[in-house]
């Protein structure tokens, strides 16, 4: 009887513990409206972590998506697209740098319980990236047949593709609103509405790319050209739904009483905390051409393979990104409303989740690798090659996992300088010359640089978690 009666007491509790998990749930899907700064810590990284997660898994989806109907053009046009994003690059970089200085920014303010300042901060933000991209637009509209030239590419893509890549700086200005507009809603806790507006955008891009680039219905065949159009209207219709939420007023910042004005004091701020993130990223982009030029040296079929093996990583991780975003916005909220102990604590708990969310990721690569490479291609020698560098590069994810999270937490705390230091030692100190060293000297080719990624992503985490400890940050003014 009285085994019986704890039976029933342990199904209540278990039920109870999963309707709190699931109400929850409901919560951070349809945006919450508490303070992150006072509710029980765990459930503030929940509220946040799951709109961000599911962000970033909207955005890995599209990623496929989309190179999978441009694919069916043939290899001119997916060669217009991968150069022309190779060039993107830089506006990707700058609104990468932007959104990050934009969410430190804002996260401060809130935590503060400045909603009024943390409204001005974004709407220098949206100025700042409204100029930004009017400037990159014009030269990159009228001369887009010269940056391919430039960039090497076939007389074809120049003479008859080159369409999609005018229309893709012309449109950049939706690229960088989408980008601050959502670091805004991050950063003030409005996870959800980012998230809503990032799988507007997507979506929206999903369903038009086959519309417009095979003229499907009453819609025109419009070729690559399409996939260009269909990206912009995308992000574009998600862009005037951000906008919407920020000047109607209905989240945590609202636009409608703010000034219209320029305000140089701000913009400076901004873009004295944003070189920092615009370096990160364009430091790990520079890696990325260096490392692919080592592998070139072991034939076409190794660069494929490793190519492809990255692409699956990048797809993979984008949810541990969701996570990181999370940590960030908890770093600068909580140490706008004085409580930095609290700031460590919220990055030590999603450095946990994430570090095992990507041990399980890393078992699935390390035992069936091979069933990921052959979704991408049959070819036996670029198969080997990616099994090659899935498995080997997966051994490090646990440690990848804390480190994501501790670059972020800086970022978030406005400390974007650090990041960049540690970048600039993993990737062009360690990394690069190590790969070199050990795929090209010591012989030990294609699994020397997969091998030498290892060891500097492993380095960046120890390093980072050593500066993240020595508390420096906790002081930094933004």
């Amino acid at each position: 009887m009285t085994k019986h009666y704890i039976s029933i007491l342990s199904n209540k509790k278990r039920q109870r513990k999963l309707s709190n998990i699931w109400n929850s749930f409901k919560e951070a899907l349809a945006g919450s409206s508490q303070d992150y700064t006072k509710i029980p810590l765990n459930k503030a990284v929940f509220l946040l972590a799951v709109p961000m997660v599911l962000e970033m898994i909207m955005e890995s989806v599209f990623a496929v998506v989309d190179i999978f109907f441009v694919g069916k053009l043939g290899a001119d046009a997916v060669a217009t697209v991968g150069i022309t994003e190779s060039v993107l690059t830089i506006i990707y970089a700058i609104a990468f740098g932007l959104s990050m200085a934009t969410t430190a920014l804002v996260s401060r303010r809130i935590g503060e319980k400045k909603n009024e300042e943390a409204a001005k901060e974004g709407m220098q933000a949206i100025i700042a990236g409204v100029f930004v991209a009017i400037i990159i637009a014009i030269p990159g509209m009228l001369y887009a047949k010269d940056l391919l030239s430039l960039m090497g590419a076939s007389d074809t893509i120049v003479n008859e593709l080159s369409s999609y890549t005018s229309i893709m700086f012309g449109g950049n200005l939706v690229i960088m609103l989408l980008f601050i507009n959502n670091a805004i809603f991050r950063g003030a806790g409005d996870a959800a509405i980012a998230m809503r507006a990032l799988w507007l955008a997507n979506g929206l891009n999903i369903i038009l790319d086959p519309l417009l680039i095979f003229g499907i219905g009453p819609f025109p065949e419009l070729g690559i050209a399409g996939a260009a159009v269909a990206t912009n209207i995308g992000r574009g219709v998600a862009v005037a739904f951000q906008l919407y939420i920020l000047f109607k007023g209905k989240g945590r910042v609202s636009l409608k009483q703010v000034p219209i004005n320029i305000d140089l004091k701000r913009i400076r701020n901004l873009f004295k905390i944003s070189f920092g993130g615009i370096a990160q990223s364009l430091i790990a982009t520079s890696s990325w051409i260096f490392m692919v030029r080592i592998i070139s040296n072991f034939g076409s079929e190794v660069v494929a393979g490793y190519t492809i093996g990255i692409r699956i990583i990048l797809f993979s991780i984008l949810p541990s990104w969701g996570l990181s975003n999370a940590a960030a916005t908890l770093v600068g909220q909580n140490l706008g409303a004085g409580e930095p102990k609290r700031a460590e604590q919220a990055v030590w708990g999603v450095a946990r989740i994430n570090m095992i969310f990507l041990g399980v990721l890393s078992l699935l690569f390390i035992i069936f690798p091979g069933w990921f490479v052959t979704l991408f291609t049959k070819d036996v020698e670029v198969v080997q090659a990616g099994i090659k560098c899935l498995r080997i590069i997966a051994y490090g994810f646990m440690f990848y996992g804390i480190g994501m999270v501790m670059i972020q937490a800086f970022n978030g705390a406005g400390d974007t300088r650090t990041p960049t230091r540690i970048n600039i030692v993993t990737f062009w100190i360690i990394e690069i010359p190590l790969a070199y060293l050990m795929a090209i000297t010591l012989k030990m080719e294609e699994s020397g640089v997969f091998y030498a990624i290892i060891i500097a992503e492993t380095f960046m985490t120890i390093f980072a978690a050593y500066l993240f400890r020595l508390g420096r940050w906790k002081k930094e003014a933004v």
